[in-house]
């Protein structure tokens, strides 16, 4: 048995030094290693060594194994290394050094209005929180006080999943119950209010023009404290447009409805494209909704932990939702919503910046 080792091994070395190609390689690989392979006719052969004999035969053949194995990886790492090193040589030759013809890439205009703003809330203590694009339905309605049935699921024509109750969110006030509940104990064992902004895309089935689109990005906001009022809310959102348009805006503030919020406000800025005076951006009314807000329903800080039915009011707090699309829109004279998803790049890159 030694010997037929011995003859296999000095066999398969002179074939391993003549491959030239993995093709061949994995040919010789099978011929020792397959099931019909040699290897595998030196197992069954042992049954009939005597049974004083067995584990030290075996251990040859396990040995033999292993090293046929590491010279036939050896041998594939330099059949690997030697292709590469041919298809280099036969690249044409370049200086990495050199720049491109061809302008390098830019960030978004939307990206950098996000992270304008993720600045801006920064410094102002906000936590910057990301969150999933598809939700529950809980997530999405139940949890921001909009149960089954509800007529304001009317306003949100949403795209549903095939998945039992998964869709993909309508508006990011869907983070809203998670951001509650992931800061709510700091508020009430440490009393660090809830501050936190959480951009991210949604999706709606909308009739698409210049100012709507079925895909859109938004920014979530929410302040959560003892003592929180509307004059907070205000201060914020002056604070905010004011640093991202560097300039003073006219703004208004007028009542509108959404469940999550008692109080609730539709916040317009003059439209910076017309300067009022109406266009297709702003549906022709010279105001363009950018910020809806208000204080937070206390049904949705229930569900959220913050409050409880012996203290419903024990804290209170306010909601914004920022349209990121709408405010890119105003910020770099963009009259089409659709611009900024149909790919044209250059379209985009008179906005952006490297």
């Amino acid at each position: 048995m030694k010997e037929r080792i011995e003859k296999l091994g000095a066999q398969f070395n002179e074939a391993l030094s003549g491959i030239t190609d993995t093709e061949a390689l994995e040919n010789l690989r099978l011929q020792f290693m397959s099931k019909k392979g040699y290897i595998s006719e030196l197992m069954k052969e042992l049954g009939k060594v005597p049974n004083e004999q067995k584990k030290e035969v075996g251990q040859t053949i396990n040995t033999f194994k292993q090293e046929i194995t590491e010279l036939f990886e050896k041998k594939k790492d330099e059949l690997i290394r030697l292709q590469e090193e041919i298809l280099i040589q036969g690249a044409e030759s370049y200086d990495e050094s050199l720049p491109t013809e061809d302008p390098t890439g830019s960030y978004h205009p939307i990206t950098l209005v996000q992270r304008e703003l993720e600045d801006i809330f920064e410094s102002m203590g906000f936590d910057i929180e990301d969150y999933t694009e598809v939700v529950t339905d809980f997530e999405c309605f139940e949890a921001v006080n909009i149960p089954p049935f509800h007529p304001a699921r009317d306003m949100q024509d949403t795209y549903y999943l095939s998945t039992a109750n998964q869709l993909l969110k309508s508006h990011t006030s869907a983070a809203q119950n998670a951001i509650l509940r992931k800061y709510g104990d700091a508020l009430k064992k440490d009393g660090r209010p809830i501050r936190a902004v959480f951009p991210g895309r949604c999706f709606r089935n909308e009739a698409v023009d210049a100012s709507h689109d079925n895909t859109f990005f938004q920014m979530e906001g929410m302040m959560v404290d003892k003592d929180i009022s509307i004059s907070n809310l205000i201060y914020f959102m002056k604070t905010m447009l004011s640093e991202v348009f560097g300039r003073e805006v006219t703004v208004r503030l007028r009542p509108g409805f959404f469940p999550f919020v008692e109080p609730g406000f539709e916040l317009d800025i003059k439209c910076l494209n017309c300067g009022g005076t109406g266009c297709p951006s702003c549906g022709n009314s010279g105001w363009l909704e950018l910020c809806p807000c208000g204080m937070i329903h206390p049904n949705v800080l229930k569900l959220g932990g913050i409050n409880t039915d012996e203290d419903p009011f024990e804290y209170t707090g306010f909601a914004f939702g920022l349209g990121l699309t709408r405010l890119a829109m105003m910020k770099y004279g963009v009259k089409d919503i659709r611009t900024f998803n149909d790919g044209d790049l250059s379209a985009l890159s008179q906005f952006t910046s490297r």
